[in-house]
Order: C-alpha cells, then sequence, then structure tokens
C-alpha cells in the first residue's frame, strides 16, 4: 500500500579506524610533501583499517549506533543497503554478512556499487521501498576499506583515499524527513576513474597483478573538472526540485574528496563558508562512507538543528552523482 507520509533518518552512527596515516608518513614512502598535498587536496591525514578488516567490520559498528540512534533493535530491520566499492568479496554482498553479524534475520539485503555517491544512491532507494509501504525500517551504509586498493608508490592516487563507515536508518516520520532528491551517471567517462583488475574483463593472475591493476586508477584533472560542474548543477537541481532556493541551504554536506573541488561548488552555488560542512583534512576521501561521516560529525558539532535545511551531494565513478534534500 502506497504511503505518502514524509521519509527520515532517524539514527545515525560513524566508525573510522583508529589508525592515523598522515602526509608526513607519506613523504616516507613516496616522491610528495606535506607542502603538495595539503595545497592540491586540502589533505593532512587519513584512517587507515588494520589488515584484516573487512568492510563488514566497519560497517557494523556504525550500523550498531544507529540503530541505538533510532532505538530500534536489528532483528526489526527490513531492508539493509551497503553502498561500497571495497565488498568484503565478490559475492555474497557485504550487506549480507552486516546482516549476520548485526543479527538482522528479517531485512532484505543487497549492495550499491556507485562509488562516492553510492550512499546518496543508497538513500534514494531506501525512501522508494519506506513510501510504496513495503517497508518501514531500513539502514543505509556507506562503507569503504580504500587502503586494500589503494596504489602507495602512485603519489598521485594514494594521497587521497582512506578508510571508514557511516550508517543511517531511515523511517517514516511526522514531517520533515527528505524533500527531494536528484541522481545521474554518465557511463561514457568510465575509464577516467576505475579499478580495471579481478574483474570478469580482467580476472586476477599473474599478469594483472605484475601490472598493478587491482589499485585504483584517476585521471585527476579530468575527474577534477567534471566533478566541480556536476556536483554544482546536481545541488542546484534537488534544491529546486524541493521549491526552495540556495538560500534556503542551511548546510551543504559535499563528498569530501578535495578541498578545492568543495570551494568551487559552493563559490558556484553561491554559498557563504560557514555554511558548508568540511572534514576532508581529517579522513580524505572514504567514498561511499564520505557524506554520511560528514553528516554524523555535523551532527555531533550541532552544526544541524531540528528543522534545518540539508543538502548532501556526491560524485563518483562512473561516473555517477546525486543530491539529496533533507529537512532535518
Amino acid at each position: 500500500m502506497r504511503t505518502n507520509r514524509p521519509v527520515g533518518i532517524t539514527g545515525i552512527g560513524m566508525c573510522v579506524p583508529k589508525k592515523v596515516l598522515t602526509n608526513h608518513d607519506l613523504e616516507k614512502m613516496v616522491d610528495t610533501s606535506d607542502e603538495w598535498i595539503t595545497t592540491r587536496t586540502g589533505i593532512k591525514k587519513r584512517r587507515i583499517a588494520q589488515p584484516g578488516t573487512a568492510s563488514s567490520d566497519l560497517a557494523v559498528s556504525a550500523a550498531r549506533k544507529a540503530l541505538e540512534g533510532a532505538k530500534i533493535k536489528p532483528e526489526e530491520l527490513e531492508l539493509i543497503i551497503v553502498a561500497t566499492i571495497t565488498p568484503d568479496m565478490p559475492f555474497p554482498s557485504t550487506s549480507c554478512f552486516v546482516q549476520s553479524k548485526l543479527g538482522a534475520k528479517n531485512a532484505v539485503c543487497f549492495d550499491i556499487g556507485a562509488a562516492c555517491s553510492g550512499f546518496i544512491y543508497g538513500l534514494v532507494t531506501a525512501k522508494q521501498f519506506i513510501c510504496s509501504g513495503v517497508y518501514k525500517n531500513a539502514m543505509v551504509i556507506g562503507v569503504e576499506v580504500l587502503s586494500s586498493v589503494t596504489d602507495y608508490t602512485d603519489r598521485n592516487t594514494c594521497v587521497l583515499f582512506g578508510d571508514g563507515s557511516g550508517a543511517a536508518v531511515l523511517q517514516p516520520v511526522s514531517s520533515g524527513g527528505i524533500l527531494s532528491h536528484y541522481l545521474g551517471s554518465d557511463g561514457n567517462l568510465a575509464n577516467l576513474l576505475y579499478l580495471p583488475g579481478g574483474g570478469s574483463k580482467n580476472p586476477a593472475s599473474i599478469d594483472t597483478v605484475k601490472n598493478r591493476l587491482h589499485y585504483i586508477k584517476m585521471s585527476g584533472s579530468e575527474v577534477f573538472k567534471s566533478a566541480v560542474r556536476i556536483m554544482t548543477d546536481a545541488a542546484t537541481r534537488a534544491v529546486c526540485e524541493a521549491k526552495l532556493g540556495c538560500k534556503d541551504i542551511s548546510l551543504l554536506i559535499p563528498h569530501q574528496a578535495n578541498m578545492r573541488i568543495i570551494n568551487s561548488v559552493r563559490q558556484r552555488i553561491g554559498l557563504p563558508e560557514e555554511k558548508v560542512y568540511l572534514n576532508v583534512a581529517k579522513y580524505g576521501n572514504v567514498s561511499a562512507a564520505s557524506t554520511i561521516i560528514a553528516l554524523c560529525e555535523a551532527v555531533d558539532e550541532k552544526r544541524i538543528k531540528k528543522g534545518d535545511i540539508v543538502v548532501l551531494v556526491a560524485f563518483g565513478a562512473g561516473f555517477t552523482w546525486g543530491s539529496i534534500v533533507i529537512k532535518w
């Protein structure tokens, strides 16, 4: 039975590994410097999971906190969506491992591979299930162990990525909640940011390992230009869809990939610095976990209060992009 009842986020949680990899640490690993990294990316640190840590391990820690915030038990969950490009293994879905570890025996589980846009894709997908009346309690998790696919001999990419997770419980709410969203994709640009090895096109072999095909490859300057243009457009479209203006935005939470991208997007939208949340310096690019980690920290820091208009926007490999407007 379809329902028009609003859908909102009722519980959130995050988990980042304890180990910190600083720019000064990277200076000892590749030909780079703290000044070079900071100037070009704004990143100072990133979190790195211990060897043997799976994405599901980080996801479960964040999920438990989100369940506590929503005041529901694991067995009340009816849907678990995990957004990740670093699954525990090619199959089964990482969400199934999360379900088992949580004890969420009544949940339907699947993964989303939309890279940095994955968490927003997950929110939009979960909202449809709740709006249609199929489910009432859904969880969306963004999680990455990008250190497992980062080439620490490539100075252009190894400075960018980190590990972490965040989770959100979605339920029907009495008012507010998700007001609008906008999603997009362009597969013609897939070759600008990708991981070539390990799939059906380039199955794992001695040659794929030797040629370092199991690591992230990126054309940085082209990704930068596309990200600025598309994130600006995506955020603006979602705000317009909600019948709001940019002046109504209380806080913009962009994908934390690069400080220069974020500043360019902010300027194009016309927002003052205080209306944009930043934590890229602390965590670097955590792909699908980026926006939810930032949302958790913004709430903890009381940057968001009831009734605020919060906009999440992201852009990632695929290319994929998405934005969502939430009345908190």
